[in-house]
């Protein structure tokens, strides 16, 4: 599995609390199914791989517990986008100051403007 597969996985399953560590859910299985669901279809769209629920919870737990190093460095790197994010969404909230328009900003017509007041 590609790393930026991974850190797609990572991602999906931390923002959905994949592992319920925020919370008790009435139907943790179900819920997990769904969420796998999630997983497999935007790995389908994004990526064009097919891989089945059992593969990706499978790597998401070896992941978890036998590849802490790698773990990390995705978490890192979600981290990183997760800021810039806000940064972007931070500068794109202010706005540059206005340019004042003249009235003549167009200074050709202006100068025709002008001249056919003074033909007439």
């Amino acid at each position: 599995m590609a790393f930026v597969e991974m850190v797609e996985m990572v991602d999906i399953l931390k923002r959905a609390d994949y592992d319920g560590k925020y919370g008790l859910y009435p139907n943790p299985n179900v819920r997990k199914a769904k969420i796998m669901t999630k997983v497999v279809r935007s790995l389908q769209r994004n990526f064009g791989v097919r891989r089945s629920k059992d593969q990706l919870r499978n790597h998401w737990s070896d992941l978890k517990l036998r590849e802490q190093d790698q773990y990390r460095r995705i978490k890192r790197v979600l981290q990183k986008r997760e800021k810039r994010l806000r940064a972007s969404e931070d500068t794109s909230d202010t706005q540059p100051p206005k340019q004042r328009e003249s009235p003549h900003h167009n200074h050709r017509m202006w100068r025709k403007e002008r001249f056919m007041k003074w033909a007439k």
